[in-house]
């Protein structure tokens, strides 16, 4: 009787485990991995939101920043663990508690999800790339963009945003396909480059204003009643929202994690979102202030305070200002949109395509899609309730999560497998039950219900923020009660 073998299928030269030669970044290059996923136009509006909403009670917010740090840390380092000691991507590491055959659909969860906002985020790169067009090239005679060819709209965008749509979905896909080193390099860069811009925006914006700028900064601490029920409901309130902001980007951690050349750096590394966290929270009040005192001196009238880099860089005029504010938008969120959606969809392609994709093919099939979504954007999926879908099959981020923590740390003690990872054998470690592991199916199944039910069930919908640690704990604590016996 001939030997049975192993299928190849489940082998791709992109996401077998790196060599520990390879594993070459330190906790100064996660510093910036994590400055990159803080540094983005959401990321600033939500800051500054959230300062406003509460009064510009920096304490309480900046309580709610460390609070929500401390979590992400917590859990990104949990989750990424297994991926540092073995080397191996997320959705390879799923087949330990999956099996080898149902992580490959678990895993697509985390694609479809990245190819959605890979496909709108480049949408609203290319609106800035747009503008930056619109005013270095058309600034001097306006009169050429009133040309008929300059007036045809398809989809809602004219010639010039479907350049630069299309424009910003190829420069990514260059940048972005060229190997851990260069991936290392732009995370790097851009973290720097971004944080740079954000000190020379504020020197340039405060100028003659520092003081006043100071004063109002000043006036928004408040230790007044710190210690309050009022007070600990808003902290708790806001460590949720936080904490949900980068919970995408803690499911799979491990595709970055691999990289760390050991545990204590990975930690320490990770520790340095909350630093991150300080210093972008205060740059950003720091602006939306100063932003403010600016316009009320050129007489604008705004009515409220503008938390959007988009709309503060438009009312402000200061061509230079502007432009600086663009390119930086532009490098912080392609740099983003590389790390939150590319590069965890690119694996969960690889993944599932194993044989047939290598990362120039999965990479292509990311921009495609992107071109797909991104141009549906604006006439079709921002009015037809996609991101409620979209949020909705997030909610079994949490799930996924808390299945793979109990089968590593309780389930398997630490320990895999390494040749049968990557084997189909029946006799195989992580076959299951033909190539499914049940129990991590039902269990995930069940924490969904938990965490959707915070976005479905209306009476729930204040526990939304915290939807994907509920998830995660329910399936925490099903999965060990189903896989110990």
């Amino acid at each position: 009787m001939s030997q049975e073998k192993a299928n190849i299928d489940l082998t791709n030269w992109d996401i077998v485990g790196i060599n520990p030669n390879d594993k070459n970044w330190s906790s100064g290059d996660l510093f910036c991995f994590w400055a990159n996923n803080i540094q983005s136009l959401i990321g600033f509006s939500l800051i500054a939101s959230l300062y406003l909403v509460y009064d510009l009670n920096i304490l309480i917010v900046l309580s709610a920043c460390i609070s929500a740090g401390f979590l992400v840390v917590i859990f990104s380092y949990i989750i990424g663990q297994p991926s540092q000691k073995y080397g191996l991507p997320f959705p390879v590491i799923l087949r330990s508690s999956f099996g080898v055959a149902g992580a490959r659909y678990v895993g697509m969860l985390r694609g479809i999800v990245g190819m959605f906002m890979f496909g709108v985020q480049t949408f609203f790169i290319s609106k800035s790339i747009g503008y930056l067009i619109r005013i270095l090239f058309f600034n001097i005679d306006g009169a050429i963009l009133e040309n008929k060819i300059f007036l045809i709209f398809l989809m809602g965008m004219d010639l010039i945003d479907w350049f630069s749509f299309i424009f910003s979905l190829i420069i990514q896909f260059y940048l972005f396909k060229q190997g851990q080193n260069l991936i290392k390099y732009i995370i790097n860069f851009s973290a720097w480059f971004v944080y740079t811009g954000l000190a020379v925006f504020i020197i340039v914006l405060a100028g003659e204003n520092s003081r006043e700028i100071i004063s109002a900064f000043r006036l928004s601490v408040s230790t007044e009643n710190f210690v309050s029920r009022e007070n600990l409901i808003t902290l708790i309130s806001l460590t949720g929202t936080l904490f949900a902001f980068f919970s995408i980007v803690i499911l799979n951690i491990g595709d970055f994690s691999r990289y760390v050349k050991n545990s204590s750096e990975n930690l320490r590394g990770n520790f340095y979102l909350i630093l991150n966290l300080i210093i972008f929270s205060f740059s950003s009040v720091f602006i939306v202030l100063g932003a403010d005192i600016v316009m009320a001196k050129q007489s604008l009238e705004v009515g409220q305070l503008l938390t959007n880099p988009t709309d503060i860089i438009g009312k402000i005029d200061n061509s230079f200002l502007t432009v600086i504010a663009i390119l930086f938008i532009l490098v912080a969120s392609a740099s983003s949109n590389m790390i939150a959606n590319y590069i965890p969809t690119q694996n969960a392609l690889l993944n599932f395509f194993p044989k047939s994709l290598d990362k120039s093919s999965s990479g292509l099939l990311i921009v495609i899609i992107g071109l797909i979504f991104g141009g549906l954007w604006l006439p079709i999926l921002s009015q037809s309730g996609a991101l409620s879908l979209i949020d909705t099959i997030g909610s079994f981020f949490g799930p996924i999560a808390g299945v793979i923590i109990a089968d590593y740390y309780l389930i398997k003690n630490k320990e895999y497998i390494s040749k049968d990872i990557f084997s189909d054998l029946k006799t195989g470690a992580y076959f299951y039950s033909g190539g499914w592991q049940i129990k991590g199916l039902y269990s995930m199944i069940i924490g969904f219900i938990f965490a959707a039910a915070t976005i479905w069930n209306v009476d729930l919908r204040f526990l939304q923020s915290f939807a994907w640690l509920i998830g995660a704990f329910v399936s925490y604590i099903t999965y060990y009660l189903l896989a110990s016996d």
